[in-house]
């Protein structure tokens, strides 16, 4: 079976195709080549994957000590070296004097503003198997797609809130959902809204100009976990599959105009230590090599999905990453951190008094559910989700909570000079 031959509906896998499913999975010689470029991927010249990966791999935390880490936070700037220090077990019992000096980098960069935005699922078809997604194509779930018109409707809605700021997502699908539907969508997205992201999959420079000339601002890609070898193993079938095409996309973006770009693994897929060193080192290089860019992070844990037995998450407990964001923020002062709705309430109001300056509110990761969030009547036709949220608050109630420990909520930080 070629390798191009996704499986869009699960309700109508073939024999062939379940065959398909179990050779992959019992055996690596029966996938195709992860570091492989398939036709029609564009290559650029970059640097950047072999410095973060070789920085990755010679990565010992056990070897850094107490008086490292209190070096690393005696210093004024914090070199790659300090930031290791940081992220190593050693950092833990500094715990409290981390976050005072990300609190005060905060502060000193950002203010005491925290910026919101919504996440818009606009369908949930996708030709990848990754063995850890709600969405990819062999799990049996609800599959939905907007239309223009529920689309459209579902940005009103949104906008009516008060909301100047969504992220447009789909399924990795390019049947489903094209570039020319994601382009539409981005149309729509920019006369409701102020700033418009996508977290898509991964596309050349001429498709992200494109997505940028209809009306896009940004886009953010989840390499999931920067360890190849790992990632071989996770990601099974599909586009998302190549490794090097997925590592590159935010410079394609950046080639192709756009304004921002964010990194993120997802926590707990593999070594979360080296994932966040790989996460903000792939920032670090392509912020020195492009330094009119705006960037940002995004540290999410792997949560449960439907339909999954699977996976075993690595634990990641919250006072890791607490560490992590606060590492993040000393290392990466101008830098916005981002933190989802995958994380509980209490801890998405201390970190932002921390080190985050981003969060989302009035969340859905199902398709066309906003309407039933702000209305309060649950949706009957809405696919299913990607997975579960911790933290449900609505537009309303973040702004409000966000006010009262004394944040200014900041809906729009960007103005167009026409």
């Amino acid at each position: 079976m070629p390798e191009n031959q996704y499986y869009i509906d699960s309700d109508k896998l073939s024999g062939e195709a379940l065959a398909h499913k179990h050779r992959i999975e019992q055996d690596p010689s029966a996938r195709t080549d992860h570091m492989a470029y398939l036709e029609g991927m564009e290559r650029i010249s970059s640097d950047i994957m072999e410095k973060v990966l070789g920085q990755m791999q010679g990565y010992d935390y056990g070897r850094y000590t107490d008086a490292d880490v209190r070096r690393a936070l005696g210093r004024e700037t914090c070199s790659v070296e300090d930031f290791k220090a940081l992220l190593s077990p050693a950092a833990l019992p500094h715990l409290e004097e981390m976050a005072a000096k990300a609190k005060q980098e905060t502060s000193r960069h950002f203010g005491n503003t925290v910026y919101l935005f919504t996440p818009l699922y606009l369908a949930n078809y996708c030709e990848n198997y990754c063995v850890y997604c709600g969405f990819n194509c062999y799990n049996d779930i609800s599959r939905k797609k907007l239309t223009m018109e529920e689309m459209e409707h579902e940005m009103q809605v949104i906008a009516k809130s008060g909301m100047e700021e969504i992220l447009l997502l789909t399924g990795e699908s390019h049947k489903m959902s094209s570039l020319a539907y994601i382009g539409e969508a981005c149309r729509l997205a920019a006369g409701y809204f102020r700033n418009v992201g996508l977290e898509i999959y991964p596309v050349n420079s001429a498709d992200y100009r494109y997505l940028h000339a209809c009306g896009a601002d940004y886009i953010t890609v989840f390499q999931e976990t920067y360890d190849a070898g790992k990632y071989e193993t996770l990601h099974l079938l599909g586009h998302k599959r190549v490794f090097p095409y997925r590592f590159e996309a935010q410079e394609r973006a950046i080639l192709g105009g756009m304004r921002g770009v964010a990194c993120s693994a997802l926590l707990g897929l593999s070594d979360f230590r080296r994932d966040a060193l790989a996460s903000a080192l792939h920032v670090y290089y392509l912020q020195r090599k492009y330094p009119h860019v705006e960037y940002s992070l995004s540290c999410p844990r792997l949560r449960p999905i439907l339909n999954n037995d699977k996976i075993n998450p690595k634990d990641v407990h919250e006072k890791q990453l607490c560490q992590i964001l606060c590492a993040y923020r000393i290392f990466l002062p101008y830098v916005g951190i981002t933190v989802s709705s995958r994380e509980q309430k209490h801890f998405r109001d201390g970190i932002v008094k921390i080190a985050a300056t981003k969060v989302s509110a009035g969340v859905s990761t199902g398709i066309g559910g906003h309407e039933g969030r702000y209305s309060g009547i649950q949706e009957e036709d809405t696919g299913d989700e990607q997975f579960e949220i911790s933290d449900g608050r609505s537009f309303g109630e973040m702004y409000g909570d966000m006010a009262a420990e004394g944040l200014q909520p900041v809906l729009n930080d960007y103005l167009y000079v026409s």
